[in-house]
């Protein structure tokens, strides 16, 4: 084997991310295949030596296996730091890690969040430990600038250590054509950009803390990333590698509105042709303790976003016992009043005036809001008890009652990892409550989240570009591409693969069901006329027999939200 830069075949395989403040599974892709294989072209390795693949793509065709084998290095990046349930891909497991260690004829390193520890499995209530997974290194710093310096010190070794702002810049563009080997690429790829990391709080629980204080990318940075992208057929991007999207090039804390107005406005200006822009965290301690500026910086966002936007907050308990023996920064009033204030100035929708949410009800325009707040909350903390719940709980019913919206709640039980302060507790308080946990999550899906997104996405609300995904059931499931995209419904089985306008015509707990947007009376099953609210199956049994229509008023059904009758000729 020759150390020869440009000589190496290199193979990287994304086992996908999910960190508190960066996603990576499909259609997502994160920033560490794209950083890595950037720093092996910026290292002297040529673009067409270098070969990525997802686990889910080695899954699916053993073949690939070929390219781990053969590779004289192969990189592997992920790992899990928060747990979820994932549709569009199947995070890595470490048996499946460790075979890739063992199939690598060349030299094998991984690194990524996996740094922080692997567990048994991607779930809550579970602790971890460090393993080496049999790889020859283990990047415990950044895995782009490990992948450099070893690539630089001919395969020998390498030095812990973080990349800076400059070799970031140039890694982010040199390896944007890494995402024409996505298996979503072009249609169904979203890009997970950085603005920061690190995070000024020390929560108990949280990863992030250990990059350290925040660390700003400038916005030609981030904007320069965005059009080396769209050159290489990028449209969905989502600014979530972040701890607080608000404390954006200012000081870590306080928000900075010419920063995110220079932001976005890059963005836009060098991708004006995009069909997502979203983000994900957004601290509420930053809304409420500088509200005026807050307020500005949502605005802009909203401005220059894509409908259904989700600013996540990490309230993560409503319990002031918990909030304090964890160092959590935000009370439960706290949280409220930030609420409150990212549904005024985020909750319109399209062809509404900006800044007048919440929008629902009577008169409201049938999209998504434009940006709203959604809540995280972490079960198993230090000091957990049964009126931890009940503290929970009143808080979301509070949200409701008093007239706002959340775009979604997301219940999840703790991971404990090394070096935070809930390693010494690790899991044990939360398999104590795990059947508390499993009623009181019963609980708000049927109480809360049901209503609210009755509420949020009314019968008649337009979603589109959903992405058909799988079949289960006899319906057809899919997703826009977004930040918490909701799961949609629609009856009978489709062509997977495609995209489509749907309406939303009933709601489940956390997913909503629909027809093709507009739906011909002329062609419609049985089974999407009578998805359609107060259509039964008598005046659907009529519709279908008395075709064809001329006009969808003809029918006398409330249906102008959602069909069209189409001559035989103009039919598809």
């Amino acid at each position: 084997m020759t150390a020869d830069p440009a000589e190496l075949d290199v193979t990287i395989v994304d086992g996908y991310v999910d960190e508190p403040a960066h996603f990576g599974v499909p259609p997502y892709i994160s920033t560490y295949p794209r950083y890595t294989a950037g720093a092996l072209v910026d290292a002297g390795v040529p673009r067409d030596r270098i070969t990525y693949h997802t686990i889910d793509a080695l899954r699916d065709d053993p073949d690939r296996w070929r390219d781990v084998e053969e590779a004289d290095l192969m990189v592997y990046v992920g790992g899990m730091t928060v747990p979820g349930s994932y549709v569009g891909g199947t995070p890595a497991e470490p048996d499946e890690v460790r075979r890739l260690a063992w199939t690598a004829d060349g030299t094998s390193m991984m690194g990524g969040p996996v740094r922080f520890g692997v567990g048994e499995a991607n779930e809550g209530a579970s602790e971890t430990e460090r393993d080496d997974l049999d790889f020859d290194f283990l990047a415990m710093a950044d895995v782009e600038a490990a992948a450099f310096d070893l690539v630089d010190n001919g395969l020998e070794g390498f030095e812990d250590r973080y990349r800076g702002v400059p070799e970031e810049t140039r890694w982010a563009r040199q390896g944007a054509f890494i995402v024409e080997q996505h298996p979503n690429h072009p249609d169904y790829i979203l890009a997970e950009l950085e603005t920061s990391r690190g995070c000024p709080y020390r929560c108990s629980f949280c990863t992030e803390p250990m990059y350290g204080d925040p660390d700003f990318r400038p916005p030609e940075s981030v904007v320069d990333e965005v059009d080396a992208l769209s050159d290489h057929g990028v449209a969905n991007f989502r600014l979530g590698r972040q701890a607080d999207i608000l404390a954006y090039g200012g000081d870590g804390e306080a928000p900075n509105p010419d920063a995110l107005r220079e932001l976005y406005g890059g963005i836009r200006e060098v991708a004006p042709d995009l069909e997502t822009l979203h983000l994900d965290n957004m601290n509420p301690i930053t809304v409420v303790k500088w509200p005026e500026k807050a307020r500005e910086g949502i605005r802009i966002i909203a401005e220059h976003n894509t409908p259904g936007d989700t600013a996540a907050f990490g309230l993560e308990s409503a319990d002031p016992v918990v909030q304090e023996e964890n160092n959590l920064n935000v009370t439960a009033e706290e949280c409220f009043e930030a609420v409150k204030i990212v549904n005024e100035e985020g909750g319109w929708r399209p062809g509404e005036e900006p800044g007048s949410g919440p929008s629902f009800g009577d008169g409201a325009a049938d999209r998504l809001p434009k940006l709203l707040p959604g809540i995280n909350l972490v079960h198993g903390l230090k000091g957990e008890r049964r009126e931890t719940f009940d503290h929970n709980r009143e808080f979301l019913q509070r949200v409701y009652d008093e007239g706002y919206m959340l775009r979604r709640v997301n219940i999840r039980q703790v991971m404990a990892f090394e070096g935070t302060d809930m390693a010494d507790t690790g899991a044990e308080i939360a398999h104590d409550h795990k059947k508390l946990f499993k009623q009181y999550k019963r609980e708000v899906r049927e109480e809360i989240d049901n209503p609210m997104l009755q509420r949020l996405a009314p019968p008649g609300t337009l979603l589109p570009d959903v992405t058909l995904e799988y079949h289960q059931d006899g319906k057809t499931f899919g997703r826009q591409l977004g930040t918490y995209p909701l799961l949609v419904a629609i009856p009978g089985e489709r062509e997977l693969g495609r995209t489509i306008d749907v309406a939303v015509t009933d709601h489940g707990y956390r997913s909503v069901t629909g027809v093709p947007y507009p739906l011909d009376l002329n062609a419609a099953s049985m089974d999407e006329l009578t998805a359609i609210p107060g259509v039964g199956k008598s005046t659907a049994g009529d519709i279908v027999v008395d075709r064809p229509h001329d006009s969808v008023a003809e029918v006398g059904a409330d249906l102008e939200r959602f069909a069209v009758a189409r001559s035989s000729e103009s039919a598809d």
